[in-house]
């Protein structure tokens, strides 16, 4: 059995991340901040609800020894968790987003790596965005090119490096990063159009499911790796 903690994941793509793998046979955590939407949303598809907020050290971890205790290791951990501001760019406002979208993925690997070192095939995934790729924004036939969101493009661009410097100082586990594609979220809903986010899950769990020599230190899309 496979056990797995999807941050973020009381809806959207983080959501249907864990519908899929559940119905894989992961045993699935689904982590959210607030508890009744979170135990809402697991009960709908057969997964275990914990409280995770990846902002809050006490409850990041609480959510890791909960699942600690219950089942003794780890699998696989899926970075989903992230916010998108508007074109606010203040200290405040970029605090608060590199906390949740960069520093929350450093809170939540620091705290599962016991965990995942438990596991005969541990796998974290980051869900990042090439709304952080230099290449993507730069380029005229990307969408990316042009969204306006410098606190967002920025935190994921750090996302990104932070996955790929753990895979190069965790070699024993896979850490991979992966642009999505542009999804209709809440998150998104100012922009009026994306694809279902079941779609944009598919690559989530093709990442969240690797063999144990697959890749690691990728950041990909639904097509493979992609220029940063």
């Amino acid at each position: 059995m496979t056990v797995t903690l999807i941050t973020g994941a009381n809806k959207g793509i983080g959501f249907e991340t864990a519908k899929q793998l559940s119905e894989l046979g992961h045993v699935v955590y689904l982590g959210a901040r607030d508890v009744e939407r979170g135990e809402k949303a697991a009960a709908a598809i057969g997964a275990r609800f914990v409280q995770l907020d990846v902002t809050d050290d006490a409850s990041v971890s609480g959510a890791v020894a909960a699942i600690g205790s219950a089942e003794g290791l780890l699998d696989v951990l899926v970075h989903n968790a992230g916010i998108l501001t508007g074109d606010d760019v203040d200290g405040p406002t970029a605090l608060r987003v590199f906390d949740t979208n960069a520093v929350g993925i450093v809170r939540v690997t620091q705290a599962a790596l016991p965990l995942l070192r438990k596991s005969a095939n541990p796998t974290v995934v980051t869900v990042s965005s090439s709304a952080g790729s230099f290449w993507a924004v730069n380029n005229p036939d990307r969408p990316e090119f042009h969204v306006r969101a410098a606190l967002y493009s920025a935190s994921k661009a750090a996302a990104t490096m932070v996955t790929v410097q753990y895979a190069k100082s965790q070699p024993g586990i896979k850490f991979n990063a992966l642009e999505p594609g542009f999804t209709a979220t809440d998150m998104t809903a100012g922009f009026g159009v994306g694809r279902a986010p079941e779609e944009s899950a598919k690559t989530v769990v093709r990442l969240a499911t690797l063999p144990v020599d697959g890749p690691t230190g990728t950041f990909q899309d639904e097509s493979g790796d992609l220029p940063w």
